[in-house]
């Protein structure tokens, strides 16, 4: 078996979200094998252009609603956003855990981490508070859609709240694979995972089934629009499915670099990894293009609000974009943490 090296590994001590670049061919679903991680981060994540973040830490996840931004990072800090991603200050934080996906939907922010922690907010991200959680498993991503949220994350846990996030029930998963990622369109929840595993839904998580994949890569991201799901991974994969999920295709991918998140806004797809690489399409994820960044940091997650992309990486690093995603700009943030995952909702 081809080694995976973790630097989550070397952060928490146990494997997260992002492992090495190298590929594994084992389908194990041990917490130290079955990750992926960018292969330009440093262990420390003290690499980066924030010059006024005041530590070296990891933000990993950010969402967007009722005008806010809120992202999330390596130890359980929130900082949100009401002026378009311009701008940010801390928010209060039940938790010192990491957190790795944050949501949004019927005003209520909710963000997922590591050891099964879930937390939510009602005030736009001003304060949060704990849920209890029925899973002791990293959780990797967050969705939310027809009055659902759902949560994915290791050993092919799912997690399903009806009730805005306030109780959470395990849904019976098809795959023992680690799940990265989770998105809602169409009536229909796809989630991705190691081994280019692809689950979809059509009852809102209550039942999944395992959708053909056109790849046997790590995928790291999906996304929903214009009839559209398109899922990112290892080595620049970029998968496209017309049909709710159920048949993907490969897209030509303008990229060898790792893509860990892609979102969707006024018609364009625009997706980010490592080396700060951002592709975008404007073909409904036809055909893709690189498009400029301002960074070399590792960028984990990007989604689109208020007619502004919003891409988040290591180092604290939150880019935006006003122009769909042609140009990029950094803006100021209050922590060097990681941030990874962005999502939008109006």
């Amino acid at each position: 078996m081809k080694s995976l090296l973790s630097w989550l590994v070397l952060i928490v001590s146990i494997a997260l979200l992002i492992s090495s670049c190298a590929k594994s061919d084992d389908s194990s679903t041990s917490s130290t094998d079955n990750t992926t991680s960018s292969s330009d981060d440093s262990s420390n994540g003290t690499t980066g252009e924030n010059d006024t973040s005041p530590t070296a830490n990891i933000l990993y996840g950010v969402g967007f609603g009722n005008n806010t931004f809120v992202a999330a990072d390596n130890n359980g800090n929130i900082v949100r956003s009401t002026d378009n991603a311009t701008t940010w200050d801390n928010a209060t934080s039940p938790t010192d855990n990491t957190l790795l996906g944050v949501e949004f939907g019927n005003n209520t922010f909710v963000a997922v981490g590591i050891s099964g922690n879930i937390i939510r907010s009602t005030d736009n991200g001003s304060s949060f508070d704990n849920v209890t959680s029925p899973t002791a498993n990293n959780l990797l991503g967050v969705g939310f859609g027809n009055n659902t949220f759902l949560a994915v994350g290791f050993s092919g846990n799912i997690l399903r709240s009806t009730d805005n996030a306030t109780t959470w029930d395990n849904a019976t998963s098809p795959t023992a694979n680690n799940l990265y990622g989770v998105g809602f369109g169409n009536n229909t929840f796809v989630a991705v995972g190691f081994s280019g595993n692809i689950l979809r839904s059509t009852d809102n998580g209550t039942t999944w089934d395992n959708a053909t994949s056109p790849t046997a890569n790590i995928l790291y991201g999906v996304g929903f629009g214009n009839n559209t799901f398109v899922a990112v991974g290892y080595s620049g994969d970029i998968l496209r499915s017309t049909d709710n999920g159920t048949t993907w295709d490969n897209a030509t991918s303008p990229t060898a670099n790792n893509l860990y998140g892609v979102g969707f806004g006024n018609n364009t797809f625009v997706a980010a990894g490592n080396n700060g690489n951002i592709v975008r399409s404007t073909d409904n994820g036809t055909t893709w293009d690189n498009a400029t960044s301002p960074t070399d940091n590792t960028l984990l997650g990007v989604e689109f609000g208020n007619n502004t992309f919003v891409a988040v990486g290591i180092s604290g690093n939150i880019i935006r974009s006003t122009d769909n995603g042609s140009s990029f700009d950094n803006a100021t943030s209050p922590t060097a943490n990681r941030l990874g995952g962005v999502t939008f909702s109006e």
